[in-house]
């Protein structure tokens, strides 16, 4: 089965706006978990205007499941990671003032440099993915870099699932083969919501986990978060 892992990035915005410490980052983490979440995921960005740098070490304490810190791989966020030595770090190609993840790595541009990071994760037992488009170039040079899995970047199949789920779905079929005919774990996210899930899960071989965050919580506020974790996880089952 695919796990879930719930991006609790939502949570510490709604925080953040008020100060203060409602709704609780870490008590929500817990509850995830205790609702059935299979991971939790956390980016911490360098305004932290979102997850904090703090709230990162407190979770490191409080998740029993699997721990994915994500985010672009500057020195103050490598040693961030590597104090907390989670189970998972995603390496992301965020310019520090985006908005929202928005595009895979140049993995041939940015070969060495991926490498001499994920090499140095690797020595502290931390497995690696890399965010990546569909692109076949990229994805095979992933695998050079050493990472153990890759994270195909999902708002292009959300965008056009709506109105052609099967053209929608054709690049991302083609990129997990190649993932796996490279050696690459699949992991996936971005825009995944409960009304494309279960379409995307039903075609993508070897999907060994999803990150969602905005679309999970904003679902929360009409469901209650434990309903919903239940029904994003109806929709991985095989």
């Amino acid at each position: 089965m695919t796990k879930l892992s719930v991006n609790i990035n939502k949570i510490a915005t709604l925080r953040n706006a008020r100060g203060g410490n409602l709704p609780d980052v870490i008590r929500v983490a817990m509850d995830c978990e205790r609702f059935g979440a299979q991971g939790i995921t956390v980016h911490p960005r360098p305004d932290e205007r979102h997850i904090r740098y703090r709230d990162v070490l407190d979770l490191k304490q409080v998740v029993t499941t699997e721990f994915n810190i994500e985010g672009f791989p500057s020195k103050e966020f490598i040693d961030l990671v590597i104090s907390v030595r989670p189970d998972q770090v995603t390496l992301v190609p965020d310019p520090p003032g985006v908005l929202t993840s928005n595009a895979g790595w140049d993995t041939i541009a940015n070969q060495h440099f991926l490498t001499e990071i994920i090499a140095e994760f690797h020595r502290h037992r931390i497995r690696t993915s890399v965010f990546t488009e569909t692109d076949e170039k990229m994805i095979r040079n992933a695998a050079r870099t050493g990472t153990d899995r890759v994270e195909l970047y999902t708002e292009s199949y959300a965008k056009e699932y709506p109105v052609n789920r099967e053209s929608a779905i054709r690049l991302f079929i083609n990129a997990a083969a190649i993932a796996s005919e490279a050696g690459l774990g699949l992991n996936a996210g971005h825009d995944l919501n409960l009304d494309n899930l279960k379409y995307f899960h039903q075609n993508i071989r070897g999907l060994l986990e999803v990150s969602i965050g905005h679309a999970l919580i904003c679902d929360a506020l009409y469901f209650g978060l434990e309903n919903t974790i239940q029904l994003y996880l109806r929709q991985l089952k095989d």
